[in-house]
């Protein structure tokens, strides 16, 4: 049975520099909402929280082997500068260091990247995870577990298939409030994220 899990958790990483991320998602602060069986999020992190009951709390680490893998510099490309034009003009207001963009292979697949540079003729990209590298240290407690309605696992289907949110779920990050609605030709073959930046790895 699919169920509806609504988790309060903090998830700490230290990346291959050694550099410490801090991800939260508290009752106050937007708490993370999903549905378990449907690849939602990454498989040990389900795993871990699939047997809990509300109230319940959970502490545990996911290997970077089960998260996003290792960093790989051959997926940071540079892509020609107009790529990202739009009507002739450098679309300046997405594109710019640090931005994470949307992107579309020559087969029609989504994925995000993030802009490292930005030169007078291409556009440096980054295409690994943001958390490539990184072991997942996840602690937290269970907001809510139940057996998902049949209204709510309609409409997170509707939502991974591309037909909009509508998924019931509350998912603080659907796409129809947060990216904005081009997608640049990455034209490189493109590696997929797979997953958004949320540690827990809900698709986009």
């Amino acid at each position: 049975m699919n169920k509806y899990l609504k988790v309060d958790y903090k998830l700490y990483t230290i990346d291959a520099e050694g550099v410490e991320h801090l991800e939260e998602h508290t009752k106050e602060n937007e708490p993370y909402q999903f549905i378990s069986g449907l690849g939602m999020v990454l498989e040990d992190f389900e795993e871990n929280l699939q047997n809990l009951q509300t109230g319940d709390k959970f502490d545990f680490v996911v290997k970077k082997e089960r998260a996003y893998g290792d960093y790989e510099e051959e997926h940071v490309v540079k892509m020609p500068r107009e790529a990202f034009c739009i009507d002739g003009h450098f679309d300046s207001d997405h594109i710019f260091p640090g931005a994470d963009i949307p992107l579309m292979n020559a087969d029609g697949l989504r994925f995000d990247g993030i802009v490292r540079e930005v030169g007078d003729e291409v556009v440096c990209v980054d295409l690994n995870h943001p958390l490539a590298g990184c072991d997942l240290h996840f602690t937290g407690h269970i907001l809510e577990s139940r057996d998902a309605t049949p209204e709510e696992m309609t409409g997170a289907l509707n939502r991974m298939s591309g037909e909009g949110c509508g998924c019931g779920c509350g998912d603080h990050d659907c796409e129809c409030g947060g990216h904005h609605d081009h997608d640049h030709d990455c034209g490189c073959g493109g590696h997929k994220h797979g997953d958004g930046h949320c540690g827990c790895g809900h698709h986009h």
